[in-house]
């Protein structure tokens, strides 16, 4: 808990540190990178760091932490660090790290604030970034101990056993393990951390969802490859270049996107390759005959975009009381025999219990877009439930 004196001096300096906190940041990440430049060939994602994105969810963490040490909210400093906590487990971050953040972003404040950091400000915010990475650190050190390993100590090498592909654009691997030994279980919606060395001999990590059923003895991830401004540098390798036989650099399974373990109904919205933490839900559903209720909402460019479609509909059908909504933005010239609807996912005409458990991926815009009609329609923000790879903006947005 923040202390009473340094309290009042954030309340005080938070409009202007928070109106700064976009400059503040870019300017950290170029100190830091300048001074340590291993960390963005080996660790950052540089796609997000040419964006912007990384900046901007930096700013936004630090702001909303800050903004609830004068206005506390327990639930949702857990759902902000919680989030951070796992990112950070499943890219081996060790406690030593965050002096170095503490380095460079303190400088940065100095650099763009100037004469307005007083010691007595400098001591304050100084206490905030602490409070808020000794919580992280512990809350590591937790998921760390939960998985087997030594914090940092996350990394293994898998074999590819089978490539699919579920979509022109998305491959699905199934990875086991070299020596034959069955891999660490997960919690259905968690994901892991892939490395690759690209040709530049840049090492870079990305998460993808795991999608098989957590009682198997091997994993599988689907990798999409993109293509704009921002090609998917990862994505596009793996889809490219990982076949049966090879091998990868992958970490334990974390994330906080797992079901509750009751009888709770449950919708499941995802959009794109947002599906695959979805499928990883619905086969543990399947897989341990769940009774419960569940709507499955999916929307797509096109159905020939939609990768594991025909697992998704499989699965729904193993499912007693599930049910299917598709929607494609361009249906084509498709059977009138399958339930799909034109346009973009609507929540208006799916029955929804007042319990209901929402779990929502996909892109922002999407998964925001459900949130709001989920509210609208009395489900609690606290049962509302997302995941997004790369920055986190949910709570700016």
């Amino acid at each position: 808990m923040l202390s009473p004196q340094s309290t009042e001096v954030i309340r005080a300096t938070l409009p202007v540190v928070g109106a700064a906190i976009g400059d503040i940041t870019s300017r950290f990440y170029e100190r830091m990178l300048t001074a340590h430049p291993e960390l963005e060939r080996d660790l950052f994602n540089r796609a997000n760091q040419k964006q912007g994105e990384q900046q901007k969810a930096l700013a936004g963490a630090i702001a909303a932490f800050a903004t609830l040490q004068i206005e506390p909210d327990q639930d949702k400093v857990d759902l902000i660090l919680s989030r951070i906590a796992h990112k950070h487990a499943s890219l081996g971050i060790t406690p030593d790290q965050y002096a170095v953040v503490h380095e460079h972003l303190f400088a940065a404040i100095v650099e763009i604030l100037g004469e307005a950091i007083t010691p007595e400000v400098a001591t304050a915010w100084d206490e905030v970034y602490w409070l808020m990475a000794e919580t992280l650190i512990s809350m590591e050190r937790g998921l760390y101990e939960l998985a087997g390993v030594e914090p940092g100590d996350v990394w293994r090498t898998v074999r590819i056993t089978e490539r699919v592909l579920q979509s022109a654009d998305t491959v699905s691997l199934t990875l086991a393990s070299t020596d034959g030994t069955e891999l660490p279980t997960f919690a259905p919606g968690q994901y892991l951390s892939v490395g690759v060395v690209l040709a530049d001999g840049a090492r870079q990590i990305r998460q993808y969802s795991l999608c098989s059923t957590p009682s198997s003895s091997d994993w599988r991830i689907s990798v999409k490859r993109i293509f704009g401004e921002f090609d998917g540098e990862v994505s596009n390798f793996l889809y490219s270049n990982v076949f049966e036989g090879d091998t990868l650099s992958v970490t334990t399974p974390f994330g906080d996107l797992t079901m509750p373990d009751d009888n709770s109904p449950l919708l499941l919205a995802s959009a794109g390759i947002g599906c695959t933490p979805m499928i990883g839900m619905l086969n543990h559903l399947a897989d341990t005959g769940a009774t419960r209720s569940v709507s499955v909402i999916h929307a797509d460019r096109s159905i020939a975009d939609h990768a594991h479609r025909t697992e998704l509909s499989a699965l729904v059908d193993k499912i007693p009381a599930a049910k299917l909504h598709r929607w494609y933005e361009d249906l084509g010239v498709h059977s009138s025999r399958e339930a799909v609807s034109e346009g973009r996912a609507d929540l208006r005409d799916i029955e929804l219990d007042p319990d209901t458990q929402a779990f929502l991926c996909g892109p922002m815009p999407f998964m925001l877009s459900m949130r709001k009609s989920l509210i609208a329609r009395d489900i609690p923000a606290q049962n509302i439930h997302y995941e997004v790879f790369g920055p986190d903006s949910w709570a700016n947005a």
